[in-house]
């Protein structure tokens, strides 16, 4: 079974609480649940984690790359910024492995800073706007490119 890391970023830790007009009202605890019942029934295995801190998901990009494991990424507001994170994820996509990035929003529709992403250049994919079904969809993207259909 092949294992997936799903990294969330700043505030993700947060929802269900933080803008639910924007994030919705399932919290992270829910989405943690969806995304190991998609990756079973995806034949793959999930982990869900969160952090507030930079260098740790900087750390969990260098773990993945270097232990073969596919990623999809929710950045969160490192995705305007970081380019210590983009250089990480870059590794990811070095060492052959699929990396979706994943918004729950569509920062495309919001503020003007948002717009940009310094981590897209870099994922194999990007899933915007679709709320907790985004995830869904890169786990589905990441069984289907480790399969190689």
């Amino acid at each position: 079974m092949t294992k997936v890391i799903v990294v969330n970023g700043p505030n993700l830790g947060r929802l269900g609480v933080r803008q639910p007009d924007v994030y919705g009202r399932q919290d992270l605890d829910q989405l943690r649940s969806l995304c190991t019942r998609w990756g079973s029934e995806l034949g793959l295995e999930v982990e869900v984690r969160q952090t507030d801190d930079e260098a740790e998901m900087v750390r969990w990009m260098h773990q993945a790359a270097d232990e073969k494991t596919p990623v999809v990424m929710n950045p969160a507001a490192f995705t305007h910024y970081s380019y210590a994170l983009a250089d990480a994820a870059h590794m990811v996509g070095d060492a052959g492995l699929p990396l979706m990035e994943v918004h729950i929003s569509n920062p495309s529709a919001r503020d003007e800073f948002r717009k940009r992403s310094v981590i897209s250049p870099v994922a194999t994919g990007t899933i915007t706007g679709l709320g907790f079904f985004g995830y869904r969809l890169a786990l589905e993207a990441i069984a289907h490119l480790v399969d190689g259909e």
